[in-house]
C-alpha cells in the first residue's frame, strides 16, 4: 500500500474509533419564479450539524446561523439560531433537553416541559434544514407521528415517489407531507438516503433546472388536495334553500333589519321577505334554521395573493371575492378554471396582473421587466387573458408608469400598485393609478424624503416616523385633493400595518388573539415574533405613536370620501375580519365598514347589479353570522354558514378539514322532502 494511502487509512480509522465521522456538506439554493435568491449550506460532522441561511426577496429575508447537536437516534439535544427575520430583527433562540427537560427561548416565548427523552423542536425561526430533520425522525417513529416542544404532534404521510433527471444524474426521490408546525401541510422531497433535497423553494444545488417539474409536481399534490376538499365541503341543494329566522343586513342603509325568510333557487337569491318561521316548508325546499343571525353579503379581500389552500381560509371567514394582486400567473389562470367547472372551492376572483421592475430588490412574482418595451408586451399578455388590472411594484421605473398605464387603459385595463420608489402618491396618480395598494405606500409620500430608497424595509420601518404627522398640512391635504379629483381609491391593508408596527416578542396581538389557540403551534409562535427591531422603549412609543397616525388616516380619508378597499396582503381569512375590526377602531362606523366590504368593493368592480347585496335576482353570495356585526363587529368572526352562487360550504367543516379548531356550528338544515 503506498504511503499516502496508508496515512489515509489510518486518519479514517482513528476517526471511526474514536467516534468522529468526516464532515458532509449539502449545498442547496432557494428559487423564486425561476431565479436563485438564497442560499443554504450544511455541515454535518456525526451528531454535530452548522446551518448557513439567507434570502433575500422583495428587498427583505430572513438569515440564520445555526448549530445543533444530535443524540443517537437523530434528535436534536441542543439547537441555537442567531441571525435576523423576515424584516431584519434579530434573532437569538436556543432549545436544550437535559435530564428529562426540554427548555427553550425564542422570540415568540420562553418555556420547558418535562420530557423523558428528547423531544423534536418545532423552530420560530429555524431554516428549511428543519424539514429534513423532522423527517429522519418521523420515519423512524411508530405511526410516522412524534410529539413535539413546545407543543402538538406532528405527522408524516408519503405521497409519492419520483426520479429527478436521467441516467447518472437521476436521483429517485420521496414526497412526504409533514402536518403538525403550520395553515398548511408541507411538502418535503428526500434521497434514498433520507437526506433532504427540496422543499418549496428550497432545493439541493446543481438541480435548480428541475424547479419547473418540482413546481408541476407540487401544482398536482395541492390540486388533488383541494379537489377532494370540494367534493367533501361543498353542499349543493336540489330545489330551493329557504333560510328562515334570519336578519339581513342592508349595506344601503348599513343597518341589520328584522327577522325575513330569503329563498335561494340555483345560483341566485329568488325571494326576501317578511319570516314564515310557524308555516311548514313547502315540499321539495331545503329549510336552514338562522336561529336570529344576520346574512350579510359576502365579504371582499381587495387585496389577497390566492393559493388553493388561502380558498378554503377565504370561505371559512367569510370572504367571498377577492382581488388577486399577483400570483404565479399559470397557476391562478388553472385555478380560475377549476373554480369555473366547480372542481374547486374558492371565492369570486379578479385578477391583476404583476409587474415589477429589475432592480437587487425585484420582488420575483408575476413578471420582472428590464426595459419599457417588455413591460408594455406584458400589459398585453394581462389583457388577452382577461385580467382587471395591472399591479406595478417598488422597483418599477417611475417614468415608465405612464406609458405603462396609458397602454393598460387603452386595452381596458385599469392600474393600482405600490408607489415606485423615488416616485410619490400624487405622480402616480398624475400618471394613472386607479388606487394606491397599501396606507403606508400613500403615507410615505409624505412622511420620507423623496430620496429614500422604499425597495427596503423602510416601506415598514419609516412607518415610525408617521407619529409626528400633520394629517391638514397643506402636503397631506394636497394629496387628498387629488384623490378626490381622480377617484383615486385606496386599498388599504391597515391590519398587515398593525401586524408589523405592533408586533412584540412573546406577545399575542389584540387581531390574533381569538383565534390563535385554535391552530397549529407553529403558527402559534410565528404570530408571537417581532418584525420589527425594538432597542428602546422610545422604538416602541415611536411604533405606537405611527400606528394610531394609521388609524387617524383612515378616519380622515374616509371622512373625505376617498374610496377605501379593505384588504389584507394574507391568505388566512381570519385577517379580512381584522381589517373591519381595524376600520372600527379608527372610528368609522360598523355599518360602514361592512358597506365598504360588501357592496361598494362589488361597485368599484363594476357588479353591483349582480352582487354586493341580498335582493331578489342576485347572485346567491352571503354569509351567515352568529349575532350582529352592526352592534359588534367582532361577530364578524363567528360565521356560520358561507354561500358562493348557491353552494353552501360550513366554516365548522372547512377548519375540521384544516385541523383547526372551529369557532361556531353549522346552522341547523332539515333536508327536503
Amino acid at each position: 500500500m503506498p504511503p499516502r494511502t496508508a496515512a489515509a487509512v489510518g486518519v479514517l480509522l482513528s476517526l471511526c474509533l474514536s467516534g468522529s465521522a468526516l464532515a458532509e456538506t449539502f449545498r442547496y439554493v432557494v428559487m423564486a419564479n425561476g431565479e436563485k435568491v438564497g442560499h443554504l449550506v450544511a455541515e454535518v460532522q456525526g451528531r454535530s450539524t452548522s446551518v448557513d441561511y439567507a434570502v433575500s426577496n422583495n428587498g427583505r429575508g430572513p438569515k440564520a446561523r445555526e448549530k445543533i447537536e444530535a443524540d443517537a437516534a437523530g434528535i436534536p439535544v441542543t439547537w441555537t439560531i442567531e441571525g435576523e427575520s423576515l424584516f431584519g430583527s434579530p434573532v437569538q433562540e436556543r432549545y436544550a433537553w437535559r435530564a428529562g427537560q426540554a427548555e427553550w427561548v425564542s422570540q415568540a416565548d420562553k418555556g420547558e416541559v418535562p420530557a423523558a427523552k428528547p423531544l423534536l423542536y418545532i423552530g420560530n425561526d429555524v431554516s428549511p434544514w428543519m424539514l429534513g430533520v423532522y423527517v429522519k425522525a418521523l420515519l423512524k417513529a411508530p405511526d410516522r407521528t412524534l410529539p413535539v416542544a413546545p407543543s402538538g404532534r406532528l405527522r408524516l404521510t408519503e405521497v409519492r415517489r419520483i426520479t429527478l433527471g436521467e441516467g447518472k444524474a437521476a436521483v429517485p426521490l420521496t414526497v412526504y407531507e409533514l402536518t403538525g408546525i403550520d395553515l398548511n401541510p408541507t411538502y418535503v422531497l428526500v434521497d434514498r438516503k433520507g437526506e433532504l433535497f427540496a422543499s418549496g423553494g428550497l432545493i439541493r444545488e446543481g438541480y435548480e433546472a428541475t424547479v419547473p417539474m418540482l413546481e408541476k409536481m407540487h401544482r398536482e399534490i395541492a390540486l388533488a388536495r383541494a379537489e377532494a376538499a370540494q367534493a367533501k365541503l361543498a353542499h349543493r341543494f336540489e330545489g330551493p334553500v329557504r333560510i328562515r329566522n334570519v336578519r339581513i343586513f342592508d349595506p344601503v342603509s348599513m343597518t341589520v333589519g328584522g327577522l325575513s325568510t330569503v329563498v335561494v333557487y340555483g345560483d341566485r337569491i329568488a325571494t326576501v321577505g317578511p319570516n314564515d318561521a310557524a308555516g311548514p316548508a313547502p315540499a321539495g325546499e331545503t329549510v336552514i334554521d338562522a336561529q336570529g343571525g344576520t346574512l350579510l353579503p359576502g365579504l371582499h379581500d381587495m387585496h389577497s395573493h390566492t393559493s388553493l389552500s388561502s380558498n378554503l381560509f377565504n370561505l371559512a371567514a367569510g370572504v367571498t371575492a377577492t382581488r388577486d394582486q399577483g400570483s404565479d400567473n399559470e397557476d391562478l389562470l388553472a385555478m380560475l378554471e377549476g373554480l369555473r367547472t366547480g372542481r374547486l372551492a374558492g371565492p369570486r376572483i379578479v385578477r391583476n396582473g404583476f409587474l415589477e421592475g429589475r432592480s437587487p430588490y425585484s420582488a420575483r412574482l408575476g413578471f420582472v421587466v428590464d426595459s419599457l418595451d417588455e413591460a408594455l408586451t406584458k400589459v398585453r399578455w394581462y389583457a388577452d387573458r382577461g385580467y382587471w388590472q395591472v399591479k406595478l411594484y417598488n422597483s418599477f421605473n417611475p417614468d415608465w408608469v405612464a406609458p405603462v398605464a396609458a397602454e393598460a387603459k387603452r386595452l381596458g385595463l385599469g392600474v393600482t400598485g405600490h408607489v415606485p420608489a423615488f416616485s410619490s402618491p400624487d405622480r402616480v396618480m398624475r400618471d394613472g393609478y386607479d388606487d394606491i395598494a397599501h396606507i403606508n405606500q400613500l403615507m410615505l409620500g409624505w412622511i420620507l424624503d423623496p430620496k429614500e430608497d422604499t425597495r427596503t424595509p423602510l416601506r415598514l420601518t419609516g412607518m415610525a416616523r408617521g407619529k409626528d404627522l400633520d394629517l391638514n398640512s397643506p402636503r397631506v391635504q394636497a394629496t387628498v385633493t387629488l384623490m378626490k379629483e381622480k377617484g383615486v381609491a385606496l386599498d388599504t391593508t391597515a391590519m398587515i400595518l398593525e401586524r408589523l408596527m405592533l408586533s412584540r416578542s412573546g406577545q399575542v396581538q389584540a387581531g390574533d388573539a381569538p383565534y390563535l389557540d385554535h391552530v397549529p403551534i407553529g403558527y402559534q409562535r410565528y404570530r408571537k415574533r417581532n418584525f420589527v427591531t425594538i432597542k428602546t422603549p422610545q422604538d416602541d412609543a415611536d411604533y405606537q405613536a405611527g400606528f394610531r397616525k394609521v388609524l387617524e388616516t383612515l378616519k380622515m380619508l374616509d371622512d373625505r370620501g376617498v374610496q377605501l378597499l379593505p384588504g389584507t396582503d394574507d391568505g388566512t381569512g381570519f385577517s379580512s375580519q381584522r381589517e373591519l375590526e381595524v376600520y372600527v377602531m379608527a372610528g368609522i362606523p360598523a355599518g360602514k365598514a361592512l358597506r365598504l366590504s360588501t357592496l361598494d368593493a362589488e361597485t368599484y368592480f363594476g357588479r353591483d347589479s349582480q352582487l354586493g347585496s341580498i335582493e331578489r335576482g342576485k347572485l346567491a353570495d352571503f354569509i351567515l353570522v352568529d349575532g350582529d356585526p352592526v352592534a359588534d363587529i367582532t361577530r364578524i368572526r363567528n360565521v356560520r354558514m358561507t354561500m358562493v352562487g348557491g353552494v353552501a360550504y360550513y366554516p365548522a367543516e372547512i377548519y375540521e378539514h384544516l385541523a383547526i379548531r372551529p369557532f361556531a356550528p353549522p346552522p341547523p338544515v332539515t333536508p327536503a322532502r
